[in-house]
């Protein structure tokens, strides 16, 4: 006897609880496993968009079989039976048009439509915010991957690593729109100091992620999703996984316990991102404002040169030249860096160049001392403070009145700090005004995602920041339950001198 399908679309199979457990298979293949006698799911509350436009079901009739086939189109289904194979004997097979063309392999499963689907709600916001930025850093991204022998689309881990922001900071300290911990970057040579953070340029970090995935790739034998888990939880990680797992395919070893939930979700969100940003209208996302593409020249500077000089030069305000130099940590280029590359507004070089031939060496930058609060931290002594300010032990006991091998953790002293002045008159007044401006900085948010049996508590004790201030960042009541997976603030910092500083009512990370 044949059995009927009813005529509804595929993708209302997607939604079935029974194809919970099996997030890792394809949708339409875990229908199979369903067997021909498994109720059919509710269809009620599915979402429009998800389904596909005409699906074809074929039978896996083997050799020897007769080739009369039967074929009825009954709606947005199409069903082909072999009237002598097994009734159980379904094969589904997806549409080629579900998927935009990428040139990185892309798989719609359970996790990955759960990305989409969360993008498209809860984190809409942020996911619209990442679309507006993409359009300034894509077009030189890709130009760099394709340089370097990779997939374009690429472009999509720089998304979900960051949202494609310089600054980003992450609670494991890694930076940049890559987001590269220190040891990494150094790695591929980015320059990381208290002067420069190239980690934050947004050309040489993506030159040196491309040759880092490069690496990755050819380390797991051309397997792009494991190569993107590599990218996330370090090679290693990976290797032991494959190892402990006795295989290759990233859906199995996700599995596993062994890798942190981030990891998992990792290659999802990257699938998902991509698939969202590949075509933004289809998934609701057709009133994002693209920023336009960022555009510059480059510009050798042979010595230290204030940045409101190289504005002046190239006439536009000093944000501009800052925003283009995310890099740089201070007001100037740095001190020991001969043949600098300075970013400036694209069509500006020839005019730049000649007029900063004009500018005398002793005038491009002067050299102005002020007095910094500091709060010295653990581990920290007077030789390494004064190390790290290009200063000395005996001059920071000098003006802090203590004794050479004082002891300083947990004090709050004045420090030296050298920095560029806008204006160059040397008035006690104006040195106060760079101080003042040396304090204010941008504020970094620091988040982190609730796990089981996470309280307001247990997270201002791990944090060391009071449940009050922890609730007040969050919109919060203090006494209200934590839903897992819910992304809170657990931090926030400020960028002085360099470095980064809780700002009042956070401590230092747990």
């Amino acid at each position: 006897m044949k059995r009927i399908l009813s005529c509804i679309p595929i993708v209302a199979f997607l939604a079935a609880p029974a194809l919970a457990s099996e997030p890792h298979l394809s949708p339409l293949r875990e229908l199979t496993a369903l067997g021909s006698t498994a109720p059919l799911p509710d269809l009620s509350g599915m979402h429009p968009k998800m389904a596909a436009p005409r699906t074809r079901v074929a039978s896996t009739g083997g050799e020897g079989r007769r080739s009369g086939l039967l074929e009825a189109a009954m709606g947005d289904l199409v069903v082909v039976e072999d009237q002598d194979a097994p009734g159980d004997d379904f094969e589904l097979k997806l549409p080629e048009d579900v998927l935009p063309d990428s040139d990185i392999p892309l798989t719609l499963n359970g996790k990955v439509e759960y990305f989409v689907s969360y993008f498209q709600t809860s984190g809409r916001k942020s996911f619209s915010r990442w679309l507006s930025r993409s359009e300034r850093y894509i077009p030189m991204m890709r130009e760099v991957l394709k340089k370097n022998g990779l997939p374009e689309d690429l472009v999509y881990l720089a998304m979900i690593e960051s949202g494609f922001t310089p600054h980003a900071v992450s609670v494991a300290s890694a930076v940049g729109p890559w987001q590269f911990i220190s040891g990494t970057g150094k790695r591929y040579s980015l320059r990381i100091d208290s002067w420069i953070d190239e980690r934050r340029d947004p050309l040489k970090s993506t030159v040196a992620a491309a040759m880092y995935l490069k690496e990755l790739y050819a380390m797991f034998n051309n397997d792009w999703y494991l190569a993107a888990a590599g990218y996330n939880a370090g090679e290693n990680k990976i290797l032991r996984a494959i190892n402990m797992y006795s295989t290759r395919d990233f859906w199995e070893i996700s599995k596993g316990s062994y890798l942190k939930r981030e990891t998992k979700e990792y290659v999802p969100k990257l699938l998902a991102a991509a698939i969202i940003a590949k075509e933004p209208a289809r998934y609701g996302f057709a009133d994002v404002a693209y920023l336009p593409p960022i555009e510059f020249d480059t510009a050798v500077i042979p010595s230290r040169t204030d940045l409101e000089v190289v504005a002046k030069l190239c006439d536009v305000d000093y944000r501009t030249i800052k925003e283009l130099n995310p890099e740089l940590r201070r007001w100037c280029t740095p001190p020991d860096y001969p043949g600098y590359e300075i970013k400036i507004p694209r069509g500006k070089k020839k005019a730049f160049e000649e007029a900063y031939a004009k500018v005398p060496e002793d005038q491009r930058f002067v050299e102005r001392i002020v007095y910094s609060r500091y709060r010295v931290k653990k581990k920290e002594t007077l030789e390494s403070i004064a190390s790290r300010y290009g200063t000395t032990p005996e001059a920071l006991a000098e003006v802090n009145k203590l004794k050479a091998g004082a002891k300083v953790r947990g004090r709050t002293i004045l420090v030296p700090v050298a920095m560029a002045t806008a204006e160059r008159d040397g008035a006690e007044k104006q040195a106060k005004a760079s101080a003042a401006k040396a304090e204010s900085s941008k504020e970094f948010t620091k988040y982190y995602t609730v796990k089981r049996g996470d309280t307001l508590a247990s997270l201002a004790k791990r944090f060391n920041v009071s449940s009050h201030i922890l609730a007040a960042w969050n919109n919060l009541k203090e006494k209200v339950a934590l839903r897992p997976g819910k992304r809170i603030i657990i931090a926030r910092y400020v960028e002085k001198k360099g470095e980064m500083v809780p700002v009042a009512g956070s401590g230092e990370r747990g």
